[in-house]
């Protein structure tokens, strides 16, 4: 679930305090209307937005069932990218050349990152979700997991129904929020939005350009600096310092290459660029030089799997070969998973929620412990590493 805009998010919640999350839900639907009011919003326009929104049970069910992040790195991308898939997206980049030609001038992305995205979100815009996102914004609000994240969308959302760009009974999506071919929240809409085929109207479901080209902006939006590369295969040597890897970690591209670092192919990035040396499954398995343009991807999801699946992707889009998967030592199945954060969490460390996900600061709790035991620190959980703990 991506982070929306932070700016429009702080002015949205800034006209009245936010509301407790759960509780009677007509109630519930009561304050809503009351802080819309405190924003400025007209009473009818609200009471009309308001007037049909349910709670969506299906919507706390897929909230609470992401599961598919706990696959590791290669079957995750192995059921991600496909021949089809890859063929697809270079089809598409030829069919739409001059519109990825005019958003890598105006905004700086290259356009196998905005052809991963697309490709992963609603598969080039074939699948974008059936769930009522005005139900799902509200629903998501009232539930008391991440209500700071979704209540602030709904008067995103309110202020588009006002321009005439939503509709609360019949704009679908995703069961979090996000809205067309390439999945984006309410306040990002306003944020980004952009009319690139010239009729009037900013449509991520319908058109392909003002899609693509809203992306392209959320993410130079985001921090994407312009020029630079984002990820990139290398071979690391066995006898790497492997404390210093991680997203954590981050050196000059010309330390790694003394150290040993070099480019699967082509050539790394310029000495000065910095750089980390991410392993997503441990010194045995595939390694990446993730450069500054890597982290912007986690404003998108904050899935360590995906964001490095769907990075990889661009570079395959773009020409990189297939990634050498080495061999790896088996990780951990989920319920082990949760067991090794229980036992972190014991230690002392902040892991966050116990759920199975090999997220960063389980990681980082990870290599803190293999350099406490001795092994090599390189983050990758192992049935040996469970069992020292």
């Amino acid at each position: 679930m991506r982070r929306a805009t932070a700016l429009l998010l702080a002015s949205l919640a800034s006209a009245a305090p936010a509301q407790d999350c759960g509780g009677d839900f007509a109630a519930f639907i009561g304050g809503l209307k009351a802080e819309a009011l405190a924003q400025g919003f007209d009473g009818a326009l609200a009471d009309r937005f308001l007037a049909g929104v349910r709670q969506d049970p299906a919507v706390i069910r897929a909230d609470r069932a992401q599961g598919v992040f706990q696959r590791d790195f290669i079957d995750f991308s192995r059921r991600l990218i496909s021949a089809d898939r890859l063929q697809r997206a270079q089809s598409n980049a030829q069919r739409h050349a001059a519109l990825f030609d005019r958003i890598e001038t105006e905004t700086g992305i290259p356009r196998g990152v905005l052809l991963a995205f697309w490709a992963f979100e609603t598969d080039f815009g074939q699948i974008q979700g059936d769930f009522n996102t005005a139900n799902a914004l509200v629903t998501l609000a009232h539930d008391c997991r991440r209500p700071d994240l979704f209540r602030p969308q709904i008067f995103a959302a309110l202020e588009l129904y006002r321009r005439g760009d939503f509709d609360p009974a019949r704009t679908t999506g995703a069961w979090a929020g996000e809205v067309g071919q390439v999945q984006m929240l309410p306040a990002d809409i306003i944020a980004n939005g952009r009319d690139a085929d010239g009729d009037g109207h900013v449509d991520l479901k319908g058109s392909p350009p003002d899609a693509l080209l809203s992306g392209a902006h959320m993410l130079a939006g985001l921090g994407w600096r312009r020029g630079e590369p984002w990820l990139q295969e290398i071979t690391v040597p066995q006898d790497l310092d492997w404390a210093q890897t991680g997203l954590a970690s981050t050196l000059p591209v010309g330390d790694w290459r003394a150290m040993g670092v070099a480019a699967r192919s082509g050539t790394l990035g310029p000495d000065a660029l910095p750089a980390s040396v991410l392993l997503p499954m441990g010194k045995d398995g595939p390694a990446f030089l993730a450069y500054p343009n890597f982290r912007v991807y986690f404003e998108w999801n904050q899935s360590l799997v995906y964001v490095t699946t769907a990075a990889y992707f661009a570079t395959r889009i773009m020409g990189a070969p297939v990634y050498d998967a080495g061999n790896p030592t088996p990780g951990l199945a989920g319920e082990q998973m949760q067991a090794l954060q229980s036992r972190l969490a014991a230690r002392g460390h902040d892991v966050g929620a116990i759920d199975g996900i090999l997220g960063a600061r389980t990681r980082a709790a990870v290599q803190a412990e293999q350099s406490r035991l001795g092994l090599p620190p390189d983050g990758w959980p192992t049935p040996d590493l469970l069992a020292r703990l």
